[in-house]
C-alpha cells in the first residue's frame, strides 16, 4: 500500500473553542455560566458525532412522495438522521426556548447554542430561524389567543409538543418586494379566513404552524394593504388537504433541507392583528432571522478554519507540513483575522439583542441594533462564501471532492448573502436605519466606547480616520440624485469593518490566556486587509493567530 493522507480531524467545538469560552466567560453571571456549560459540552459532542457520521456516510437529500400506493394524496417528506433528531436536540438543549428567557443575556446564551448545533444540524437551523422569528412576531402583536395557542408549542422544551414554524413571504412575482404578493385571504360563510395562492419558496414546511403574507380580498393594492396571517398546517398526524406540496427546490447546497414549492387551497387563518399593514407586523422577528443568519455564516466560517488549520499540521509538501510553509501559514492567518472580526461582530449584535428586548440597554442602543443587524449579516454573508472558498484551496485538490464533505461547505455558505435580505437589500435597509440622525450617533458613540480601553493607539486612530471618511461620504452622496443608493453597498461594508475593528481593539485588553495578544495580532492583520493599511504583519502575528484557540 502506498501513500494515504490523513484526513483533517475536527476538534471539539466547544472544549476546543477558546475564543468562544472566554467570550462567555467574561460576558455571562457565573451561576448563568455553570448552568449553560452543560448544554454546550452536550452540543458540541452533538456536533463532533455528526462529522465523524458525515465522513462515513452520503449525505442524501430529502425524498417526497406525493401520493401512496392506492392513490392518496399524502405529500409525505423523507428526512435526513439530523433532521429527525432535531426536534430532541432542540428542546433537551433549550435551543430555541433560552432565547425567549426572561433575562438580559437570554439572546447570547440561545446563539452560542445555535453556533454549535447549526452544522450538525444540516440548516435544521434554518426552520428553528424562522420559528423564532415567528414567536417573537406573536408576542409584538400582542394577540393573545394566538399566543396562548402556538407559543407553549413553539418554545416548547418537550420534543413530543414541538412545534416549527415556517414564514411563507416569497412568491412567484418577486422575493423583497412582497408586495407583489398574488396570495388571498377570503372569508368562507362562518367568517373563518382562508388563504388561496402560491408560495415559491417555504424553507419549513415539514413545521405544524406559518406566517404567511395576503391580501384580503377587496383590499387595495401595494404593500401596506397586506396582512400578516397565522396558518397551522397539520390535522392530527396528517397534513392539511388544503395545503398542496408542488414539489422539493434543487437547490445549490443546503441539501438536507426540505425546500418546497406549496399552493394553498383554502388553508384556514387567523390574523395576527388589523387586516393590513402585515410587512410591518413581519418587522419585529428581522432582527431575530438576521440574526440566526450571522451566527450561522460565523459557525460555518468557524468549521472551515478548523479544518483546514487541522490538515496543515498532517499534510506535508516539500519536506514540511503546510503549516510551516511561510505563505500557507500566512493564508491561515489572514483567514483567520477576518474570521476574529465576524466572531467579535456578530456575538456583540447576539448580545445586544438580548439587552434591548429585556429594558437593559443603554439608551443609544435600540438604535445601534437597528443599524448593526442588517450590517453584520450583510457582511458575515458576503464574508463566509469568500472564506470557506479560500479553506477549499488550503487543502488543494481534496477540497474540490464531494465526499470528503469539504465542497459542502461552500456551496451551503451562498446561502448566507441570500437568506433574510440579499447584500442590495440590506445596504438599502442600513440606509433606511443611517437616515435617523440617533443610529449614526449610536454608532459613534458604539465605537468610542470599544475603543476607550484600546491600548492600541494607532488602530484607535485608523478606525477614527476610516469612520470619518465614511460619514462624509455619507454626507456628500446625499447631496446627489441617486447617488447615495449607488454607494450603499461600500458604505455598508466600510461601516462594518469599522465595528468589527473597533470590537478587536476592545478585545485587545481581555485576559484570556494569549487572548489580548492574539486580539491585537488580529486587529493589526484585519485593519491592515480591507479598512486601512497599517502594514505588513509580521512572524510573530501570524503564530499567535495559528496558536490556540
Amino acid at each position: 500500500m502506498g501513500f494515504l493522507q490523513d484526513p483533517p480531524q475536527l476538534a471539539h467545538p466547544y472544549r476546543d473553542d477558546h475564543r468562544l469560552r472566554s467570550m462567555l466567560d467574561r460576558a455571562l453571571p457565573s451561576a448563568r455560566r455553570a448552568v449553560l456549560n452543560a448544554d454546550l459540552q452536550a452540543l458540541g459532542d452533538y456536533a463532533q458525532m455528526a462529522w465523524l457520521r458525515s465522513c462515513r456516510s452520503t449525505r442524501r437529500k430529502p425524498v417526497l412522495t406525493q401520493w401512496d400506493a392506492w392513490g392518496n394524496r399524502v405529500d409525505r417528506i423523507e428526512l435526513t438522521d439530523a433532521w429527525r433528531e432535531g426536534p430532541g436536540i432542540t428542546t433537551t438543549h433549550a435551543v430555541l426556548a433560552s432565547g425567549h428567557e426572561a433575562n438580559e443575556h437570554a439572546r447570547l446564551e440561545e446563539f452560542a447554542r445555535v453556533y454549535l448545533y447549526h452544522l450538525a444540524s444540516e440548516f435544521y437551523t434554518c426552520p428553528l430561524a424562522m420559528t423564532d422569528g415567528a414567536a417573537t412576531a406573536l408576542k409584538a402583536s400582542g394577540n393573545k389567543a394566538l399566543m396562548e395557542r402556538a407559543l407553549p408549542h413553539l418554545l416548547s422544551r418537550d420534543a413530543n409538543s414541538f412545534w416549527l414554524s415556517g414564514q411563507w413571504m416569497t412568491e412567484n412575482t418577486g422575493g423583497s418586494d412582497v408586495g407583489n404578493t398574488e396570495t388571498i385571504a377570503r372569508q368562507d360563510a362562518t367568517g373563518q379566513w382562508r388563504l388561496y395562492g402560491r408560495k415559491w419558496f417555504s424553507s419549513a414546511v415539514v413545521g405544524e404552524a406559518a406566517l404567511a403574507l395576503a391580501r384580503p380580498e377587496g383590499a387595495s393594492t401595494g404593500a401596506g394593504a397586506l396582512a400578516l396571517f397565522y396558518v397551522e398546517t397539520m390535522d392530527g398526524d396528517r397534513r392539511k388537504p388544503q395545503l398542496i406540496i408542488d414539489r422539493l427546490k434543487d437547490k445549490l447546497g443546503t441539501h438536507e433541507l426540505p425546500t418546497a414549492e406549496i399552493h394553498l387551497d383554502g388553508l384556514p387563518a387567523w390574523p395576527l392583528g388589523e387586516l393590513a399593514h402585515g410587512v410591518r407586523q413581519v418587522a419585529p422577528m428581522l432582527n431575530v432571522t438576521r440574526t440566526w443568519n450571522g451566527i450561522c455564516a460565523v459557525a460555518s466560517m468557524a468549521r472551515a478554519l478548523t479544518l483546514a488549520r487541522d490538515y496543515a499540521t498532517r499534510r506535508h509538501a516539500f519536506g514540511r507540513p503546510l503549516i510551516e510553509q511561510p505563505l500557507h501559514a500566512q493564508t491561515l492567518a489572514d483567514m483567520q483575522a477576518e474570521f476574529e472580526g465576524a466572531f467579535a461582530l456578530t456575538f456583540e449584535v447576539a448580545h445586544l439583542l438580548g439587552r434591548v428586548e429585556h429594558g437593559a440597554a443603554l439608551p443609544h442602543e435600540a438604535a445601534l441594533l437597528r443599524l448593526l443587524t442588517p450590517l453584520t449579516k450583510l457582511w458575515t454573508g458576503k464574508m463566509a462564501v469568500k472564506l470557506c472558498s479560500e479553506a477549499l484551496e488550503c487543502f488543494g485538490g481534496a477540497g474540490y471532492i464531494e465526499d470528503t464533505g469539504l465542497p459542502q461547505l461552500l456551496r451551503d455558505a451562498q446561502v448566507y448573502a441570500i437568506w433574510e435580505g440579499t447584500t442590495n437589500v440590506l445596504s438599502l435597509d442600513s440606509l433606511r436605519a443611517l437616515a435617523n440622525d440617533n443610529s449614526i450617533e449610536a454608532l459613534r458613540i458604539a465605537i468610542e466606547g470599544w475603543l476607550a480601553d484600546s491600548i492600541d493607539a494607532r488602530a484607535r486612530g485608523e478606525i477614527h480616520s476610516a469612520m470619518h471618511a465614511a460619514m462624509n461620504m455619507l454626507e456628500a452622496r446625499a447631496q446627489q440624485r441617486d447617488g447615495l443608493e449607488a454607494g450603499a453597498r461600500g458604505l455598508a461594508f466600510t461601516l462594518a469593518r469599522c465595528a468589527a475593528a473597533a470590537l478587536l481593539a476592545r478585545h485587545d485588553t481581555w485576559s484570556a490566556p494569549h487572548g489580548g495578544a492574539r486580539a491585537g495580532a488580529a486587529l493589526r492583520r484585519f485593519v491592515g486587509h480591507g479598512l486601512v493599511r497599517l502594514g505588513d504583519t509580521d512572524a510573530t502575528d501570524t503564530a499567535l493567530l495559528l496558536g490556540p484557540h
